[in-house]
């Protein structure tokens, strides 16, 4: 699916020439073969979304990073962006979430659609850790080498300065353990899933913050509206 030779369609930019030698690692070999052996089921996001979240948000001009977990599993919702599904599908409960903390934080409201391009345009990376997943089942290609590659791409990240970091939820704080809090802005909280939202999402204000923050280091704030 992904391997040396072919990547060229799929990841463009600076990335391309920053992530090329990933391509040759053992980890990423191995996954593609995963992904090869699986190829008689639906993967999402399909093929040429894949890497969307880099493909919209140029090394350059990633000012906030949202990290999320894998693709959402159903028919036609993933689009290679964190957390995000594509116009006209119905608003994951998760984003819904997300909505509520904006309008609460700092009163964006009559969010009509889930579809985030708008942010990513601005600079936010929507990357998930996990960057495929099979029809239907959440977490099915954990631990076959795509964290690996997340990390490299945090990794490259980390080595630029005042960049937001927005980690919602126990494995986006361990994917972070490694950001270096004295160049960014590192925020923590629960994760908007309705089965955590209420143990600290609600309230985190991190919207708020994410933009006094860029404010203050003379960076254009983000403009939440969808």
């Amino acid at each position: 699916m992904i391997s040396r030779g072919k990547y060229e369609t799929l990841l463009s930019g600076t990335w391309a020439y920053l992530l090329k030698d990933e391509f040759d690692k053992a980890y990423m070999k191995e996954l593609d073969l995963f992904l090869e052996s699986n190829n008689s089921d639906k993967i999402f996001p399909e093929k040429s979304k894949v890497f969307e979240s880099l493909n919209l948000t140029c090394f350059e001009e990633v000012k906030v990073v949202i990290l999320g977990q894998d693709p959402y599993p159903g028919e036609s919702l993933a689009h290679g962006l964190a957390f995000s599904v594509k116009k006209g599908k119905k608003i994951p409960p998760s984003l819904k979430n997300i909505y509520k903390e904006i309008r609460n934080d700092i009163g964006v409201k009559d969010f009509s659609h889930g579809y985030l391009g708008s942010w990513a345009a601005q600079g936010i990376l929507l990357l998930n850790n996990v960057l495929t997943v099979g029809k239907n089942k959440s977490n099915s290609h954990r631990n076959k080498g795509w964290e690996v590659f997340t990390d490299k791409i945090i990794n490259l990240l980390n080595t630029k300065n005042n960049i937001v970091f927005i980690l919602w939820g126990k494995n986006a704080a361990i994917k972070g353990k490694n950001i270096d809090a004295s160049r960014h802005l590192i925020l923590k909280s629960a994760h908007p899933s309705p089965l955590s939202a209420y143990r600290g999402f609600f309230g985190n204000k991190h919207f708020s913050q994410c933009n006094n923050f860029l404010i203050q280091k003379g960076i254009k704030p983000i403009n939440w509206k969808v």
